[in-house]
């Protein structure tokens, strides 16, 4: 046998997001109460079995986590797959593979797919709507293009910088002041947009109830001109 046989296979290389599936796996299964016996069990009524074994090398991040396995267990935790992608941390940065250092308010926001991860200055609106183009289906594309999704984004957006500023009391500090005035001004916005889609709606029911109208009047004429002759 050679050297080179001889030679132990290099370990498997893990990025922070892999790390971070660990942890997660481990903090979910604890916060549920769940061994790892049960868990396996739990994966296997799921239809994707992993044997204890392979749990237990998962959360010390000596097996890789598949496609399957994490939204198998995603559905067994009952979170979102963004729960196990991302660490749960406090922290002002985080690491993901790939990024590097992001926000951690950016990367939440890109994993429930509200925003890309990164923004090039001046084509902002442009990445913004290619990221909703090639990541989310029409239905929900349509409704986050609408000038009150956008109001809905925007409200959601100043009510976490609200309550994030709301917990700091420092003297001279004018930003939950700032950030109140602006939740209260995109809340407004937000009721002005959605009476204006009921204004829309109710006059397309009119359109449409005038349409059929018409309908109707022409059938009737056509079958009047359309009746049995006399002789």
């Amino acid at each position: 046998m050679t050297d080179e046989k001889r030679r132990p296979r290099p370990a498997a290389q893990y990025g922070p997001t892999a790390a971070a599936v660990a942890g997660n796996v481990k903090r979910l299964r604890e916060a549920r109460n769940l061994t790892i016996y049960a868990l396996s069990g739990a994966l296997g009524v799921a239809g994707r079995p992993v044997t204890p074994s392979a749990v237990a090398k998962i959360e010390k991040q000596q097996r890789q986590v598949t496609v399957d396995d994490l939204a198998a267990l995603a559905t067994v935790f009952n979170v979102s797959p963004a729960a196990l992608l991302l660490p749960m941390s406090d922290e002002e940065e985080i690491e993901v593979t790939g990024a590097g250092a992001v926000r951690a308010s950016v990367a939440w926001a890109w994993a429930n797919s509200q925003r890309p991860l990164k923004l090039t200055p001046g084509h902002e609106e442009t990445e913004l709507l290619e990221y909703q183009l090639y990541g989310l289906p029409l239905r929900v594309r349509n409704a986050r293009q609408h000038p009150a999704g956008r109001a809905l984004a925007a409200v959601q957006q100043d009510v976490e910088r609200l309550i994030d500023s709301s917990r700091l009391v420092l003297e001279g500090d004018t930003r939950f002041e700032e950030n109140l005035d602006a939740a209260r001004v995109a809340l407004e916005r937000l009721a002005s947009e959605v009476n204006r889609v009921a204004v829309d709606h109710n006059e397309w029911a009119r359109e449409l109830g005038v349409w059929k109208a018409d309908v109707v009047k022409r059938g009737k004429k056509k079958g009047a001109s359309d009746g049995p002759s006399v002789d």
